[in-house]
């Protein structure tokens, strides 16, 4: 999915003053780009995401997506372009603890009200390409946190989304799981040609990502690709590494 950011800002109003937690942002992503968004808590990452997954409109400018303006579109046209093209992905999964994994991944197509054969071969497809075609029929109370994570990406995937937005996916994991989590997204990214926008603090994500977005107070400070996105990640994971020192010995 191509997608075109233009001028876009975004205010609250808290009590008698206004929060602007975007302010004037422009910016374009490529069909197939894995994009990583980096930012203190409060810089305005979440609010672009949700913006870009068409769960809140700016308060001005526009936002493009394959030459459709996303304010021209009504409430039931927003939410079929959330149904059919956006997948998400939650820091806190989300899922339907009484659902098993099969049931979870396969509520979408519920949804979209897909004939129950082309549900079971979907929903197995992509079992099996996040690894957990053996877990199908557990409940999600019996997976690790990493398996939890799996089926919410196999249930963001199984609509065949353009789009991809996730808040944080390697936040609650272990490094181990959250690498093997950046692998599976990666490849799934180059097979698909799907775009992937990811907010994150991980320097792992950010150094598999082809470009690098970096907010401060609502704007965007800076862009990089190549070899300047992997030494931000190497810089990201040194201000890691010290906040994890100071937090110990503290």
């Amino acid at each position: 999915m191509n997608i075109k950011i233009k001028n876009v800002s975004k205010k609250y109003h808290l009590g008698q003053t206004w929060v602007h937690a975007l302010q004037e942002v422009s910016f374009d992503v490529k069909q197939g780009e894995f994009l990583a968004l980096t930012g203190p808590s409060g810089s305005g990452k979440s609010t672009l995401l949700h913006l870009l997954g068409a769960l809140d409109q700016p308060s001005s400018g526009e936002i493009w997506m394959n030459e459709q303006c996303l304010k021209d579109l009504d409430d039931d046209a927003l939410a079929l372009l959330r149904r059919d093209k956006i997948g998400f992905i939650f820091q806190s999964f989300n899922l339907i603890p009484v659902l098993s994994v099969f049931g979870n991944v396969e509520f979408p197509l519920l949804l979209q009200k897909v004939a129950k054969k082309e549900r079971k071969e979907r929903v197995l497809d992509v079992l099996n390409k996040v690894g957990l075609s053996e877990r199908a029929h557990h409940k999600t109370e019996e997976l690790s946190g990493g398996q939890r994570q799996r089926v919410a990406i196999a249930r963001a995937l199984v609509t065949e989304p353009a789009l991809l937005i996730s808040d944080e996916p390697t936040a609650n994991l272990d490094s181990k799981t959250g690498y093997e989590i950046i692998e599976l997204m990666e490849k799934l990214n180059q097979d698909h040609q799907l775009t992937l926008l990811f907010a994150t603090h991980d320097a792992k994500i950010v150094a598999q990502a082809h470009r690098h977005l970096h907010i401060l107070d609502g704007r965007i400070v800076e862009d990089a690709t190549g070899e300047q996105s992997r030494n931000n990640a190497h810089r990201l994971n040194r201000q890691t590494n010290q906040e994890q020192t100071t937090a110990i010995t503290a």
